[in-house]
Formats: C-alpha cells, structure tokens, sequence
C-alpha cells in the first residue's frame, strides 16, 4: 500500500473511532470468486459521533464515485487491482452504472498539483463521494473535504478525519499475514523464509505485518528464520525484483511480499520454490510457485460505506475491519501446500475470530531482545498499525 507512515505514528491513535457502517447486502468479491454474506456473530461496532454529514440522504440514481488510484484500473493483479475489483462489486452490489463511477488513474504520492488536479475533476464531474485509496492523499482530501462540505470523502490507511464528511478506513490485514505464516513455515525446507518489504521498520503498517506473518510461521515452525529485503518503494517493479533474487540468494525458498507487484512471486517460480502474493490472488500469475495470497477485499467496505449514505446511516465514523467482516482474508490453498496446511489454518482461523488468538498478545521478544507487552496483555489495533517498529525475534533484516 501507498503510504509514508515515518514520523506520523504518534498521531495515529486518531485513527481508531473503529467503526463500520452496517450493511446485510450480500458482497460478492471479484478477487476471489467468493460470496461473503456479512453475516459474522463479530460486527464492526459504530461510534457515534456529532455529525452534520449524516443528514444527507443520496438516492441510487444521483450517486456518482470518483475515486483516486496510484496504479492503473486496467491492472491485472496487486493494489490499485484489489481496490478496482472493490469499486466495481460495490457498483454492481448497488445498482450503480459504469457512468456513475469516476476514476482518476496513475496518480503519484508524491504530487501535491497532481492530486489536487485529480479531486477537483472529480468535483467538476459532479462526484459526490470521493474515495482516495492511497496514504498520500491525505491532506489534500482533508483541504478538500473543509471546502466542500456537501461532498462525501474517505481516505483508505490514513488517520485523518473530522467526524463529518471526511471519514478513513483500514483493517486488520496482521490477521491475514498470521495465517499466511502458517502456509510457509510448514512448506519451508530450508528454514529460510523471505519478506519483500515495501518499507522499514519506520513504517508501522509492513513493519506489523511482517511481525504478524513471523508469529503465524513461529506457531508451526520454531526453526525458520525470515529474513526481510527492504525496497523502500511502494511501487517499483524493478527494485522488488532485485529484492527477490537478494533473498532467493540467501537460500529462502518461500517469498512473501508487502509490496504492489507479483515480481517476487515471479522470482519465485522462476526459482522453483514457492511465494506468498499480496492484495489479490497471485496464483493466476504464478500457478506453480504461489501457496495462497494476503487479500483485501476492498467491496466489503465500499458497499457498505455508499449504502449507509443511500439509506441514511452514515454518522461520519471510521473504519476498521477485518476476517468477520470480510475485508481480509486468505486465498484458496495451492495443492502444492503442506499436507497440514489447511487444518492449521482453518484452526487458527476460528482461534482468531473466537478471540483466543490475539496474535499480538503476552511478552514478545523482539530480535534486538528487547520484550514488548506483558503476560495477560494484548496490543490494540492502533498501536499495532500505528506504533510497531520492531521486529519479531525470528526476523533478520538484510543491508
């Protein structure tokens, strides 16, 4: 995911009025072929807050989406891919027309003119919910959202808000990448396991997510080793690549990935060994080196966000959801997985949703040896996307 999370941590407590807004609409997800009905006995619970926003009823037919990308809607695979296939569910789930949906493609981060050029298209069209996708966007949503109050923004990862017209969403992807560990720390023979990581350990988001997948791996595993490859990039095929083949060099045969493309799953097969893609199902790419795949299943939450502004439920809150709600979630299994890789999975998967997993739970040494948290403690969700920057102590960071 796009997002440059370095010195923002401490604010991100803001983040977590953790909140959904409620839908029973059934949400079929083009990532994975799945029905997910929302029908989980764990809600994403709603804090309300003061809001003038949540007045303002939009009926299906006056509904029209822009939404911002970073990457190309005609992408076959990785994050603008996920985020496309959400828009697209969340369109059919509701009715709406392709001419009610306004995309904005291939913007950078980095470019404050270029950011702002493409919202205010997207106002000129006559958009009245505005979704950007990526980190970087932030402030100028949040400009733009004060000057037009009217208009519905959300912003996906970030931790700005103002409780009204302007609302964040994000997710417990950590549960995803705890399973997705089980896969490679049974399939692994070398002990050797490696992570393209898109950011260091000044980026709480990937350095929590690598954390979670080394626990997932240590549950099944208590001899292998991740080694982690930083590219510094979000998105940068040829760095990932290069990453890659640092790791596959090393002697790792799995490769996961927090990064936007299917390079290091590609590397992978290309190996013979086998890979753990990131934000959509990577075995269509890599059919012969590609265990399962970290998803996001970006339509649970668009569906629900534009049906509570058609149905009149939306009060301005956050949101943050996870495996119950059908936001993240793990692709099928390859046939090529361990044997016992289905049932440790499907165990730990019901342990997390019943709540006797917590992942980030009791004292955690970190490879420093430094000890983080306490017996009977658990962290909570912003300090797990906001404040990790440490290591579990089965991960090695290579220069």
């Amino acid at each position: 995911m796009k997002k440059k999370w370095t010195a923002l941590c401490m604010v991100f407590v803001m983040l977590f009025a953790l909140t959904g807004c409620g839908s029973s609409t059934k949400v079929v997800d083009l990532v994975t072929n799945n029905v997910n009905g929302k029908n989980s006995s764990e809600t994403t619970k709603t804090n309300k807050t003061e809001t003038e926003a949540g007045t303002k009823v939009i009926a299906a037919k006056d509904i029209k989406v822009g939404v911002l990308y970073i990457g190309s809607a005609s992408d076959t695979s990785g994050y603008t891919y996920a985020h496309e296939q959400g828009i697209k569910t969340m369109a059919n789930n509701l009715g709406l027309t392709s001419k009610q949906i306004v995309r904005k493609e291939n913007i950078s981060d980095d470019n404050t003119k270029e950011k702002n050029k493409a919202i205010q298209e997207c106002i000129d069209a006559g958009c009245n919910i505005i979704f950007g996708t990526s980190f970087g966007e932030m402030q100028e949503l949040s400009e733009f959202a004060e000057k037009y109050p009217d208009i519905y923004f959300a912003h996906g990862s970030g931790y700005m808000s103002n409780g009204k017209n302007f609302t964040n969403y994000f997710g417990r992807i950590y549960q995803a990448r705890y399973l997705s560990g089980i896969a490679a720390g049974l399939k692994t023979q070398s002990n050797k396991i490696g992570y393209v990581a898109a950011q260091d350990n000044t980026n709480a988001e990937v350095t929590g997510g690598i954390d979670a997948f080394a626990m997932g791996v240590e549950s099944v595993n208590t001899n292998a080793t991740i080694y982690v490859k930083v590219t510094h990039s979000w998105y940068d095929p040829a760095e990932e690549k290069a990453a890659a083949k640092t790791l596959l060099s090393q002697g790792c045969d799995v490769l996961a990935q927090h990064c936007d493309t299917t390079a290091p799953q590609e590397e992978a097969q290309k190996k013979g060994v086998w890979g753990i893609g990131y934000n959509s199902d990577m075995s269509k790419e890599t059919p012969k080196a590609t265990l399962t795949s970290v998803l996001w299943t970006w339509s649970a939450y668009y569906t629900s966000y534009v049906q509570s502004i058609m149905d009149g439920t939306y009060d301005g809150s956050n949101y943050y959801g996870g495996m119950s709600e059908g936001l993240i979630g793990l692709s099928g299994l390859a046939s090529f997985n361990d044997d016992a890789a289905q049932d440790k999975i499907d165990e730990a998967k019901q342990a997390i949703l019943d709540g006797s997993i917590k992942i980030f739970e009791n004292k955690m040494k970190t490879n420093t040896g430094k000890v983080i948290g306490k017996d009977g403690s658990v962290l909570d969700d912003a300090t797990i996307t906001g404040k990790i920057n440490w290591y579990y102590h089965n991960v090695k960071v290579l220069k």
